[in-house]
């Protein structure tokens, strides 16, 4: 298995006993059902690499706020499941991401969401019989 990238994150979280999930050559951190990051190292451009925190449109700017990241808050376009990306390239980097660690240990509802789930494939339609 891939080393898990920014395993202090996960250590943080430890006594909430998360799941850790590999996810397009990362790792998410789910608690139960709810993702709350994603721990990405992969070659992805700069802003890229680094923690992505899972909110919600309610959530994001407040929290984009929170951790100066004027980049995130100035983006208008932030969709029905937002991430907000704190890049490990940042100076404060290991700072932000235990602000994010102690948010989501005091249950900060701001972090996380449910992932919609898959829907099945259509099915086929039952050809009416007597019909060509």
């Amino acid at each position: 298995m891939k080393r898990i990238p920014y395993s202090f994150v996960v250590e943080e979280l430890v006594s909430l006993d998360p799941i850790i999930k590999p996810m397009f050559g990362c790792f998410s951190i789910y608690l139960g059902d709810k993702i709350v990051l994603i721990l990405c190292e992969r070659e992805l451009p700069p802003y890229q690499k680094g923690i992505w925190v899972a909110t919600t449109p309610e959530g994001y700017l407040s929290l984009a706020r929170e951790f100066s990241l004027t980049r995130e808050v100035e983006n208008p376009r932030i969709g029905k499941s937002p991430w907000l990306v704190l890049p490990a390239a940042a100076a404060d980097f290991e700072e932000r991401a235990m602000h994010a660690c102690e948010l989501i240990l005091q249950g900060d509802r701001r972090i996380g969401r449910v992932p919609e789930q898959k829907r099945p494939p259509r099915e086929k339609k039952e050809r009416k019989k007597g019909k060509r």
